[in-house]
């Protein structure tokens, strides 16, 4: 019995577990539950309000990201809502799809809290992806790479349809959510090292710990699929992965360049297009394939944000070895 379209598998019968990775990372997500008015802001709205404590620079810098991520969330919560769960019949699997999107919906949240905290325009935010030629892009980007599971007629009844299926589960999970995300998150949380806006950096620490486990999910995932139809992943649609990929990279550098184009303290913005690079080889190599761009992490200090055992202490607010996830083994 496979993970996609199988119709001997009933999805509302969950136990026994097939794929117990599945359910690991469903335990991750718990493990890692959060909700953004737990994060106060107090500081970030007088550094908003201040005339000199924020650069033109790093004001833009904040404001570009809310405006990405503000729709970029609902759109990835619509693929799985919308598209992803409708082929993958797992129950455990689906199990997890709940949880994201749940998850999507706590980020989405996020954003509405930074917005009303600091007094921000939800027009100028919200309309970003209309206005901001390369926010347009890159959403345009995740659309077009992922309409096929959103038609209504679409069925994984051929090794073309499946092949469609997991170009756009890769364009969903490795390019939007592995590599869109990043140069982002890298930003605010430069700024934050610099005790800048500390409250918006915070949530974003939590969404891309989130997000890590997305992708993680999505690449287990996608290597399943890859394992269980073993005469899809030719060397033909390999290299139409590897393309998308690269293109996916250009991508986020312009946006790169774009919203941050003079640097900010310490760091130019070369550095935030080699970040995008270096972690777009991790992608590559998470799905089976060869790195192409082989740069070194300019900011190795990105991955005590991503570390899945911590959790906040909003008490002491520093990060702690608290965690809440279930011990129960699932045999």
């Amino acid at each position: 019995m496979g993970i996609i379209d199988n119709s001997k598998t009933d999805p509302n019968k969950i136990l026994p577990m097939k794929y117990k990775w599945a359910r690991e990372h469903y335990k991750n997500g718990v493990a890692n539950n959060w909700v953004p008015e737990e994060i106060p802001m107090q500081d970030d709205v007088q550094q908003w309000r201040s005339n000199f404590k924020l650069t033109e620079i790093e004001r833009r810098l904040v404001l570009w990201n809310l405006g990405f991520f503000s729709t970029a969330e609902s759109l990835t919560a619509n693929n799985i809502v919308l598209a992803v769960y409708n082929h993958i019949t797992n129950p455990e699997c689906r199990q997890y799809l709940l949880r994201q999107a749940f998850e999507e919906a706590i980020h989405t949240d996020t954003f509405i809290y930074c917005c009303d905290s600091l007094g921000l325009d939800p027009d100028e935010i919200y309309n970003m992806y209309k206005t901001i030629p390369s926010i347009k892009e890159k959403d345009d980007f995740v659309i077009e790479l992922t309409k096929s599971v959103f038609d209504p007629n679409f069925k994984l009844d051929s090794l073309r349809n499946v092949q469609k299926f997991l170009h756009d589960l890769i364009g969903y999970y490795v390019i939007m959510e592995g590599i869109f995300f990043y140069a982002g998150f890298a930003m605010i949380l430069a700024l934050k090292r610099q005790h800048k806006m500390i409250g918006v950096g915070e949530q974003f620490e939590f969404i891309m710990r989130d997000e890590s486990v997305h992708l993680a999910f999505g690449c287990d995932l996608i290597n399943t699929i890859k394992i269980e139809n073993y005469n899809i992943w030719t060397d033909e649609f390999q290299k139409e992965i590897i393309e998308l990929i690269k293109k996916a990279v250009e991508l986020e550098k312009r946006y790169a360049y774009d919203a941050c184009p003079e640097g900010i303290l310490g760091i130019n913005p070369d550095q935030f297009a080699e970040y995008v690079e270096y972690i777009a080889d991790r992608r590559l190599e998470r799905i089976g394939l060869s790195k192409i761009y082989n740069t070194e992490n300019p900011f190795p200090w990105m991955s005590q944000s991503i570390d899945l055992n911590k959790e906040k202490n909003f008490f002491e607010t520093k990060v702690t070895e608290y965690q809440t996830a279930g011990s129960l083994e699932w045999d």
